[in-house]
């Protein structure tokens, strides 16, 4: 198979199996209720986020508590350890105590639900809201009782070596990496969160591909583009993804 052409309908179902097959023994018990309760939970996620107009927040949310995962240690990862104090004081977590916040209120409406679930799926509907792809949710994931170390997220101001440090420790790809950025097609940065200012897109609360169209531009006057961004246009095997996902048309 082409490694350049996104995931496989059988890919992301084979990836959906480990993840089962990793969180069942410790995770909660998924059985009809609680699929039940995720659903009564999705309705309240998607009326939270039209409210509070907060989809990059969550799905930000989302990114922060899943990538500190260590494929080699088992460590980290989507388990709701970013609810911590000690953990949102992480300079990389600035203004995330805003997403917790909001999301304590639907935590509480539906207590059976685990943090490291209802993070996730409010980045799943965050995406889902402004008109990214339906993504299947997997619930099951267990809740850690102690806050992961710093260090472990990307640095902004780093390049291309830093990137795959960062996410190979997490088992994953070029074209994760740089799929996975274009997550930035919601929101803007805040100097007060990440010492940069502005929005990557033209439409910071629309998900579509047009971060990897404006990468592709080169400096745009008055969209943002961090060095973790630039990167993905001045390293060829980065390159190719962007251009692949800059063409890509979305249902």
């Amino acid at each position: 198979a082409d490694s350049s052409l996104p995931p496989s309908h059988k890919e992301r179902n084979e990836e959906k199996q480990r993840w089962v097959a990793m969180s069942s023994a410790t995770g909660p018990v998924v059985d009809a209720e609680y699929v039940a309760e995720i659903e009564r939970a999705r309705r309240d996620l998607r009326a939270l986020i039209a409210s509070k107009s907060c989809a990059p927040i969550m799905l930000r949310l989302a990114w922060h508590d899943a990538g500190t995962y260590d494929k080699n240690t088992n460590t980290g990862g989507p388990d709701g350890s970013i609810r911590f104090p000690e953990e949102l004081r992480h300079a990389a977590n600035a203004g995330l105590k805003i997403a917790v916040d909001l999301l304590e209120p639907i935590k509480q409406k539906h207590p059976k639900i685990t943090y490291a679930d209802l993070y996730q799926l409010a980045g799943v509907v965050a995406v889902e809201v402004t008109g990214g792809p339906t993504i299947d949710f997997v619930p099951g994931r267990r809740d850690s009782s102690v806050a992961i170390e710093e260090g472990r997220l990307p640095d902004a101001k780093q390049g291309a070596s830093h990137l795959r440090e960062v996410f190979y420790r997490m088992g994953l790809t070029d074209k994760d990496i740089v799929a996975l950025s274009g997550g930035h097609t919601l929101g803007k940065a805040r100097p007060d969160r990440s010492g940069f200012d502005g929005a990557w897109t033209k439409d910071p609360l629309k998900f579509d591909n047009s971060y990897f169209v404006e990468l592709l531009k080169g400096d745009s006057n008055g969209l943002l583009k961090l060095p973790t961004d630039k990167v993905l246009v001045e390293d060829t095997d980065f390159r190719r993804f962007v251009e692949l996902y800059a063409k890509v048309k979305q249902n």
